[in-house]
């Protein structure tokens, strides 16, 4: 004669296929989200549910009701094995919450009806035993997409920040970007500085990426020896980009390029970038964050083709062609020591129009020659100049 425990798993055995139908049944009913799945992906999802009611059936027949659930990688592989790997990424983990909560609402509405009603609170006990586990092994295919997907997301963001620090902007950059959530809605400035000793790198990122959120813009991170890189995207002033996120940086100087139009430019901003953080040791004071543009000083001294170029073409050379006055009269007020005074009775002219002559200079290259950080900018534009040989 048949103990009760086997008489209760033959009727679990025999309504397998009655309770899998009305879990379908109530998946279709109750759950939108499953209704807009396509074909496959329901049938995916309704192995998922009739795995999880063999698989009980199965535990319980051989349980006898004491032995422990599977657990671990034995219960992915009994309940989630059926369907790929990519279902992970077409429903949520909130939705497959949902789907293990009302798959033991059918069962535990269905005891009652298929079995002895002596024997339905040691099953009811068994299907919340059972049920404990699934969600268990839920918790772990979610867990292990998401480090997948992180480590791969990580690897994918560093491609793209070392392909815009290497110039090497390619048509795959931009798609590579945006399957990181890369936008692209307006200018790029590339953002350097050391890398946090005090946070771990994940940490750093998502603050990161946080703060830009809040300011409107995209970020794409990576570490890069101790250095910390940030691509800005949607910015409007470099400098307050890079004040938005420059607390997730470590000591020393932070150092923002100029806007680039977008991705596939910002390399033009990263070259700036590189070159003003090698020269920052220069300026002390500089303020923090700083913009590399702030730094051409530091840059032509270091060896910095561009700055030198920039100081000569974008200083030396529109001053030489404006007025012959004005490349005079900045040359002999920094001869008689920024003495506007001095520096009248040298081209015996009013102090006012020497005042006059500053003022055009400084509306002429953005550098103020009363300004002792900006007179610096246009004393070594005027020395490079004057060595380049250029007249035009």
């Amino acid at each position: 004669m048949s103990s009760p425990h086997e008489r209760a798993a033959e009727a679990l055995q025999r309504a397998t296929g009655a309770l899998a139908t009305a879990a379908t049944a109530r998946m279709d009913q109750d759950m939108a989200w499953f209704r807009a799945l396509s074909a496959e992906d329901r049938s995916f999802v309704s192995s998922i549910v009739q795995a999880g009611i063999r698989g009980f059936v199965d535990w319980y027949r051989q349980a006898a009701g004491d032995q422990p659930a599977p657990a671990g990688g034995e219960m992915v592989a009994s309940v989630f094995g059926v369907a790929p790997r990519a279902l992970a990424g077409v429903i949520n983990l909130q939705q497959t919450v949902d789907l293990v909560r009302l798959s033991i609402e059918v069962v535990e509405a269905n005891i009652e009806g298929l079995l002895d009603p002596a024997d339905a609170a040691d099953i009811g006990a068994a299907v919340l035993r059972y049920a404990r586990e699934v969600a268990f092994a839920t918790a772990e295919v979610y867990a292990r997409a998401a480090e997948v997907r992180g480590a791969w997301d990580a690897r994918l963001e560093a491609l793209v920040v070392d392909a815009v620090l290497r110039s090497d902007a390619d048509e795959a950059l931009l798609s590579r970007a945006s399957a990181l959530g890369w936008v692209g809605r307006g200018d790029v400035a590339v953002v350097l500085g050391s890398a946090s000793a005090q946070r771990r790198e994940s940490e750093s990122f998502d603050e990161v990426r946080r703060a830009a959120r809040a300011g409107g813009m995209d970020a794409l991170c990576a570490v890069q020896g101790d250095r910390l890189v940030v691509l800005l995207g949607g910015v409007t002033d470099p400098r307050a980009a890079a004040a938005a996120v420059v607390d997730q940086f470590g000591p020393g100087p932070v150092v923002v390029g100029p806007v680039a139009a977008d991705l596939a430019q910002a390399h033009l901003s990263a070259r700036a970038a590189l070159a003003a953080h090698r020269a920052a040791p220069g300026w002390p004071e500089a303020p923090r964050p700083v913009r590399s543009d702030d730094l051409l000083p530091e840059r032509a001294l270091a060896g910095d083709g561009h700055a030198r170029r920039h100081l000569v073409e974008e200083v030396y050379l529109p001053l030489l062609n404006a007025r012959g006055t004005l490349i005079e009269t900045i040359s002999s007020y920094f001869q008689q020591g920024s003495s506007i005074e001095a520096t009248a009775r040298h081209l015996f002219v009013h102090p006012n129009t020497v005042r006059y002559r500053l003022r055009q200079v400084a509306e002429l290259t953005g550098f103020s020659p009363t300004d002792p950080r900006e007179a610096l900018t246009l004393e070594i534009a005027l020395v490079l100049g004057r060595l380049s040989g250029r007249t035009t």
